[in-house]
């Protein structure tokens, strides 16, 4: 471990803060931030909110979104807003305690608990890790499915094969994984925004879902829930502390105040995008399945909805390549937030135990814990069964 920078002592004041080294057991290359006074300087900070942001954009995201709006139309929208705006408040906080103190969150509760509560703490944080990671597993092996007819299990591996390639891309550097991120953001963001203008929702009924909170039918608290659930991830407060730290910022009261800044406007507007996303989710879902139109069958889809009959909802529009466009956002935000689960498990598992291990070892490790559950259900239950383990998945304490 290289040695630890000497402490900044603020001019104004009595506070001193230690640049830290970055973790090196993560191989993430610093990226060097000019010391000046730019707005220039916000691209250097653009990246880790994009990472951060594909957690509630998710197939477990688009698994309740489609549910929540064939059942209650626009009702439930208000959950997203809120949820939203809860996550940029606790991001930003996680990307503040990054940059003040030079260190993660996993790291910290090793050093501030004893042995027994850390170890309770990172049992707890490994069981989010993999109750997160189990939609997005199901959910690139489903769009599979539909794109090239590979059955859901062998999917499940395949997922895990190519996370672990795609996270080699980190030997050349987190920014080239931030650029795929952003990348595979804006994709699903254009497949969905597409889908929304061939479905057109009513605009006053979708405002007023999002403004007005209501809870109206059987279930509908469940599903609120479940929402809430496959929004809010805990391991994202990991990830995003030590993401930061891929930047190596002027250590003064005015870089360190600088990158806080920053760092909030980058992931305000990667969750805006994922706001955006998740109301067109819904909002697609409650035309369709809404419509006065809609016929035997298709009310019989809207009924149990879940990934798997998804691409139903614009046949009529834009026929065989509903189901494509579908399974293209769905593969695009399946792969993403596997490859961010697992870095998510890394930060966890070095931060809690201090483990030196060899990165391919570690991604292994990460990548089994949460291929296992998923693997199981779909041999056992099939597409079925695992589109049931999403729902089950999502509803877990915020």
């Amino acid at each position: 471990m290289a040695p630890e920078h000497p402490q900044f002592m603020s001019s104004t004041g009595n506070h001193s803060f230690t640049n830290a080294p970055l973790i090196d057991s993560i191989d993430v290359h610093q990226i060097e931030v000019p010391d000046r006074r730019s707005w220039k300087n916000l691209f250097a900070y653009m990246g880790p909110g994009f990472l951060v942001s594909i957690a509630y954009i998710d197939p477990g995201n688009f698994e309740t979104d489609l549910q929540s709006g064939a059942q209650y139309k626009y009702e439930l929208l208000w959950i997203v807003l809120l949820a939203s705006c809860a996550a940029l408040v606790i991001q930003s906080m996680a990307a503040n305690l990054g940059v003040v103190t030079g260190k993660h969150l996993a790291e910290h509760c090793r050093t501030e608990y004893p042995q027994v509560p850390n170890t309770i703490l990172w049992i707890i944080a490994e069981i989010s890790v993999v109750a997160c990671d189990i939609p997005e597993v199901i959910g690139t092996a489903f769009a599979l499915n539909m794109l090239f007819s590979i059955p859901v299990w062998i999917g499940v591996l395949l997922t895990g094969l190519s996370t672990l390639i795609l996270l080699a891309l980190q030997q050349y550097g987190i920014r080239k994984l931030e650029f795929l991120i952003a990348f595979l953001v804006f994709t699903i963001c254009a497949c969905f925004m597409a889908e929304l203008g061939y479905a057109k929702p009513d605009a006053k009924e979708v405002v007023k879902g999002m403004f007005v909170p209501q809870l109206k039918g059987n279930g509908a608290t469940g599903l609120a829930i479940s929402l809430l659930g496959a929004l809010v991830m805990p391991h994202n407060l990991f990830l995003h502390s030590a993401l930061v730290l891929s930047r190596k910022i002027p250590r003064s009261v005015r870089g360190i105040k600088e990158a806080c800044r920053f760092y909030m406007i980058e992931s305000g507007f990667a969750l805006m995008v994922a706001f955006l996303i998740n109301i067109s989710v819904i909002s697609v879902s409650g035309a369709v399945c809404n419509s006065s139109n809609l016929s035997a069958d298709d009310q019989k889809s809207c009924e149990d909805l879940d990934l798997n009959k998804a691409s139903f909802l614009l046949r009529n529009v834009l026929g065989k390549w509903s189901s494509k466009l579908f399974a293209i956002a769905l593969l695009a935000s399946g792969q993403s937030s596997t490859i961010t689960g697992t870095y998510a498990g890394q930060y966890v598992m070095q931060g809690f135990l201090d483990l030196r291990l060899k990165p391919w070892i570690r991604n292994m490790l990460t990548r089994c814990l949460a291929i296992t559950p998923s693997l199981v259900v779909a041999l056992i239950g099939g597409s079925s069964g695992a589109g049931e383990l999403i729902i089950i998945a999502s509803v877990r304490p915020p």
